[in-house]
């Protein structure tokens, strides 16, 4: 199975200079938890969740109407290819601990999204222990997480 078989292909994405205001409020219009974040060619270069925004912004005491999210983005984040084995895209997503993958084109434009949610949605094709071990490990607390 390959990740266009799972992954979400509406995605909304944001430049580095948003506003965490506008941020929160596209993830709210948008019911999401997460925006991939792309420099002006439209090549990805970060993402930013609702964890990233309450940790690194609110809690930090950040001015939201004035912080660009570059300021809290996760940068040197991890991307997949729409025709990678999904195989690959959960061992990313597994050894990374991380619960959205931006899957990307050949010139690293984000195409689409590759969630948590879209592996149990699709666990019948994909398998449900396979499935079951790809969480496993985006959850062990026992490993340090790299990115999210």
């Amino acid at each position: 199975m390959k990740v266009k078989d799972c992954m979400q292909n509406n995605v909304c994405f944001i430049t580095p200079d948003v506003k965490l205001d506008q941020v929160c409020k596209i993830m709210n219009e948008n019911h999401i938890g997460a925006i991939p974040v792309c420099d002006e060619n439209s090549g990805v270069c970060g993402i930013v969740t609702d964890r990233d925004i309450i940790l690194r912004g609110i809690a930090c005491d950040k001015d939201v109407k004035n912080t660009p999210v570059s300021d809290i983005m996760t940068c040197n984040i991890c991307t997949c290819k729409e025709n990678d084995d999904m195989k690959n895209a959960e061992n990313i997503m597994s050894k990374n601990q991380i619960r959205r993958l931006p899957v990307c084109d050949n010139n690293n434009n984000v195409i689409g999204i590759l969630t948590l949610e879209d592996l149990v949605n699709n666990d019948n094709k994909i398998g449900k222990q396979e499935v079951f071990c790809t969480i496993e490990g985006i959850c062990d607390k026992n490993r340090s997480k790299n990115a999210e």
